[in-house]
């Protein structure tokens, strides 16, 4: 069985596609070998049961001039290693997700001749798969449209792997909503939660009508040091139930039973949110890299799945506002939440491991090719 390796590092929104893609992978026989920074180390899951070798890589974005030449110094060093490596390993195809830690096997990858895709996960072009983009043989991105993607390279849009457990959330009739049933708003912020939404969403929802207010059941996911004050705010706003936790373990049970999310606009809420079909107010962190989370929301926004608030519009009154205006037209978000199940693609980890058997078929091919043109000779 031909090698296969994945090169991923930094960030969930780089780790979390290529565990999917190695589950993928794994359960249809390949062999796998994950080569990353030392961070990986700390890798649990599958990822954290691949044989793992470790190069040097270096951070560039958000440092000092002397700091991004010190990363870019051990992104070379940790390239000269992964040459070594893979070129002892010998893999037939070499996937790198994108964050600094991919750069050096994917360039070494490059530059040995190597197959190589890298997966984008946002809806613009990361830095470090930029740096890749125009020396790689395929891109597979989340989203249809992607700024920066060289017009020369090949481009599949696979989509944005989710947790398995959201995707049967998918199947899951949209809740109605009528004069009498509960209204469920589900608030998550990321893993650390968004202090804004702490700040904006409890004003909001008590400045809502009576009528309104006596249907709403909120959770809310906030930062531990928010918590108290978050609690005291909702303790008298009249709202049916208000549920604070800094962590939701439960978060594909909480999407199927809400009407409505708000959220940052990471890779992994969009695409959990449209994999689940459930509609979603969009508040892009403003100091995202390329101010991504903005193209994100925006792609959502204008497929009709949910809405883009930007930070500096994310106001109190706002928010009440378009609130107000969503749950007395019941019609708008049902209508939503079919454009945001429309815009998902649940089966996105099939898609980018059919497109890495496609080049691993391609490589077979070649390489029997070569054998018998060599035999011939």
């Amino acid at each position: 069985m031909a090698l296969v390796v994945l090169t991923a590092g930094g960030t969930g929104g780089h780790v979390f596609p290529a565990e999917a893609l190695a589950a993928e992978l794994l359960a249809r026989g390949h062999d796998l070998t994950l080569v990353t920074d030392s961070r990986g180390a700390t890798y649990g899951g599958v990822l954290g049961s691949l044989k793992t070798v470790r190069v040097r890589a270096g951070q560039v974005a958000g440092r000092g001039r002397i700091g991004q030449v010190l990363g870019l110094v051990d992104i070379a060093r940790g390239a000269l290693q992964a040459r070594g490596i893979l070129a002892a390993m010998k893999p037939a195809v070499v996937v790198g997700f994108g964050g600094y830690a991919s750069l050096p096997a994917m360039a070494a990858a490059s530059l040995l001749g190597i197959p190589t895709v890298i997966h984008e996960q946002n809806a613009v072009l990361g830095r470090a798969n930029r740096l890749l983009a125009s020396r790689v043989s395929t891109i597979a991105t989340s989203f249809d449209a992607v700024r920066h993607l060289p017009p020369t390279v090949e481009r599949v849009h696979t989509g944005m792997p989710v947790r398995p457990a959201i995707v049967p959330v998918r199947e899951a009739p949209y809740p109605a909503v009528d004069g009498t049933a509960p209204l469920r708003l589900l608030v998550l912020g990321g893993s650390q939660g968004a202090r804004i939404l702490s700040d904006v969403v409890p004003a909001a929802l008590a400045a809502l009508p009576a009528e309104i207010r006596g249907r709403l059941h909120v959770a809310q996911q906030c930062r531990p040091e928010d918590l108290d004050r978050v609690r005291a705010a909702y303790a008298g706003a009249g709202l049916a139930e208000a549920t604070l936790e800094s962590f939701f373990g439960d978060v594909p049970q909480r999407l199927a039973a809400c009407h409505l999310l708000i959220a940052r606009a990471g890779a992994s809420t969009v695409a959990e949110m449209t994999t689940a079909g459930r509609p979603a107010i969009l508040v892009p962190y403003p100091f995202a890299t390329d101010d991504h989370q903005t193209a994100n929301a925006r792609a959502v926004d204008a497929a009709g799945g949910g809405w883009l608030m930007p930070q500096d519009r994310f106001t109190a009154e706002a928010l009440t506002a378009r609130l107000a205006d969503l749950f007395a037209m019941p019609a708008s978000l049902q209508a939503a939440a079919g454009a945001a199940r429309a815009f998902g693609v649940p089966d996105a980890a099939a898609r980018l491991a059919d497109l890495v058997e496609a080049k691993l078929a391609a490589t077979t091919t070649t390489a029997t090719t070569a054998v018998a043109r060599e035999t011939a000779q």
